[in-house]
């Protein structure tokens, strides 16, 4: 396995008992780390988990429901992961939320404001909490699943971009500080993907052929596309690399 082992390894993935999340925990698995599945559903949590514990052996992963609006529901999760583990080695941060679609002028401030809370400032917090024990002992990889909407204008997902475009300076930042304790901190800008978010373009198969043709690979992205990145990010492949942003959109932003 070399360079990708994760022997060893503990890894919490929040937003993972589906999409993106889950196929980057199943992946960080297959690698050898134990995961740690997180989302606001204990039951989908323990499904996800259940899953990868069939495919890659018992004790590979626990559950832990956890509200990324919630700090305490997120320190418990850190805690539980070191609980039952021991430490931290690993930390995705995937989920988001988008709860207003349309142009800005149009948005309540309390939309914006958690859409702020849910895609920055939860980042911030778990950041927060994991970073200490990484920076004491010497290792750690941070990654945050941003967007390309971070790199583009939109007409109807406008406070999101700004969010996602937020992550990358959030990392940038954060591996400025972190660098000189071979900590590392990364983005990852996934185009459009297969998931729930996206569900009402892909179901719909007229509009997704549309998209389709804007796309140099002529196809929006499956989960598991996204999930290799967040292997090379986590593992000893990338031990160089920090403060970056991993393009991975089929080329829609060439």
């Amino acid at each position: 396995m070399g360079l990708f082992d994760l022997g060893g390894k503990v890894a919490i993935i929040t937003g993972s008992s589906r999409g993106i999340g889950k196929a980057s925990a199943m992946a960080l698995a297959e690698q050898g780390a134990k995961v740690v599945i997180s989302s606001r559903k204990q039951e989908a949590c323990d499904e996800a988990a259940a899953e990868i514990n069939a495919r890659c052996g018992e004790g590979s992963a626990i559950a832990v429901a956890a509200n990324i609006s919630d700090k305490a529901a997120l320190q418990n999760l850190v805690d539980t992961a070191r609980r039952e583990w021991g430490q931290v080695d690993i930390l995705v941060c995937n989920a988001a939320s988008n709860p207003y679609y349309g142009p800005m002028a149009g948005i309540e401030d309390e939309q914006f404001r958690k859409i702020l809370d849910n895609n920055i400032v939860s980042n911030h917090w778990l950041i927060q909490m994991v970073a200490p024990e990484m920076r004491e002992r010497g290792d750690g990889s941070i990654i945050i699943v941003s967007s390309i909407g971070g790199l583009r204008g939109s007409p109807v997902i406008g406070a999101y971009n700004v969010s996602k475009a937020a992550d990358f300076q959030l990392a940038r930042n954060y591996a400025v500080e972190y660098g000189k304790d071979n900590v590392r901190v990364n983005c990852i800008a996934p185009g459009l993907i297969k998931t729930d978010f996206a569900r009402a373009l892909w179901e719909d198969p007229e509009r997704e052929k549309a998209v389709n043709k804007t796309l140099p690979m002529r196809r929006i992205g499956q989960p598991e596309e996204i999930a290799g990145a967040v292997v090379f990010l986590a593992s000893p492949a990338s031990s160089y690399m920090t403060g970056q942003a991993v393009v991975v959109d089929g080329g829609a932003t060439i």
